[in-house]
């Protein structure tokens, strides 16, 4: 699915020098390192603040406890992301409200969460936390007229969009703040665990900084209950390497997500779609955004007989996700049961992530791709 080693080698002098510094001066928790990261990130994006954090799970506590979502509060999202979706607006005191995907992109249906907004669990709803999953923007437009008619937050759940746009605006810089995972997988990524939220907001940035050290704004002076979530010197030093490659990186990705799509149509392979027959409904970037293709998703219908086929002549991939969140046992109190979501459900049965990285070989690609070819045959 992934060799980081490709990405690594190319800049190896460059990371273990930048490593190196932070050893010699000791210095490990935020500090200068950090501080240089979250300003290039900020411009990067086009936001006026960005916060490191110590990972994306506990960028989106962040951005939702900044924002003032806790107790009492509903927040709309979607059953169709990884876990910390959910589990941390749970985290925050506040209580999960899902709502549907759009067959097309995965991404939250803002039609779906307007019905929900106005349906009997609506009126304790004050945000709404849509993802930008596998790279592609959600339909941003509905969703700020959505946010705009109700006067609700809207939090990005950014971590796998780094380098995605809605009409010319990267995310992160779409709504009042968004979150963004640095794993190791994701197009801009640490050698560990970091996270960043990022703002426009200058009452919110402050808010997040101090959230982010226990709830101090003076040491050992504590506000609030905040946490430690601090990014540290080492992974922001890491990342302010990678961060002035990471443009090239994501028009890489895009040549990759090419050529899959001519091998397929080549090979005779893709359906239109939205839902799979007998070959593979390819993904694809809708009007107004800028796919990021941190995964490239196909849609099949004998996903798990073809994933093994794949496995079988040594060929990577991945299901993000099989498991929708409201069938997941750790959220049965959230009262949801399965024909609730048939979107997400049917997506949870025939999605199938193929390997894409931007150092990824076009013969590699013709491998896969024949492969799938004979597996459908």
């Amino acid at each position: 699915m992934l060799d980081l080693k490709r990405q690594y080698e190319p800049l190896r002098i460059e990371l273990l020098e930048a490593v190196g510094r932070v050893l010699e001066t000791q210095h490990f928790i935020l500090g200068e390192p950090v501080a240089l990261f979250e300003r290039a990130a900020a411009q990067h994006l086009g936001v006026a603040h960005a916060v490191g954090c110590s990972s994306g799970t506990d960028a989106l506590w962040l951005a939702l406890a900044a924002a003032g979502i806790g107790p009492g509060a509903a927040v709309v999202t979607t059953p169709f992301s990884f876990f910390a979706s959910v589990s941390s607006i749970l985290r925050a005191g506040a209580v999960p409200v899902l709502a549907d995907i759009a067959p097309q992109t995965f991404d939250l249906d803002p039609a779906a969460a307007e019905a929900v907004i106005n349906g009997p669990r609506g009126s304790a709803v004050r945000a709404i936390l849509p993802v930008h999953l596998y790279g592609q923007c959600v339909n941003w437009t509905e969703v700020a007229r959505l946010g705009g008619e109700r006067n609700l937050k809207l939090i990005e759940d950014a971590a796998q969009a780094w380098g995605g746009e809605w009409q010319g605006v990267k995310a992160g810089a779409l709504g009042d703040a968004a979150a963004f995972s640095f794993y190791p997988t994701k197009n801009l990524s640490a050698a560990g665990d970091a996270g960043m939220v990022t703002t426009n907001d200058v009452a919110l940035a402050e808010r997040l900084r101090m959230l982010r050290q226990h709830g101090m704004r003076r040491r050992y002076f504590h506000d609030e209950i905040g946490w430690n979530a601090r990014l540290d010197s080492v992974q922001a030093a890491i990342l302010n390497v990678k961060i002035k490659y990471v443009d090239g990186w994501n028009r890489a990705r895009r040549s990759v997500a090419k050529r899959y799509h001519a091998f397929f149509h080549a090979a005779g392979l893709a359906e239109c779609g939205p839902y799979p027959e007998h070959g593979v409904v390819l993904p694809h970037e809708v009007t107004g955004s800028r796919h990021a293709w941190h995964q490239y998703v196909i849609r099949t219908r004998r996903r798990d007989a073809l994933r093994q086929f794949l496995s079988e002549r040594g060929i990577g991939s991945e299901i993000y996700y099989p498991v929708p969140l409201h069938l997941q046992k750790a959220f049965e109190g959230l009262g949801y049961k399965e024909g609730d979501f048939p979107e997400a459900e049917r997506a949870a049965r025939e999605v199938l992530a193929l390997p894409i990285f931007p150092e990824l070989r076009e013969a590699e690609q013709e491998t896969v791709v024949r492969a799938i070819a004979d597996f459908l045959s």
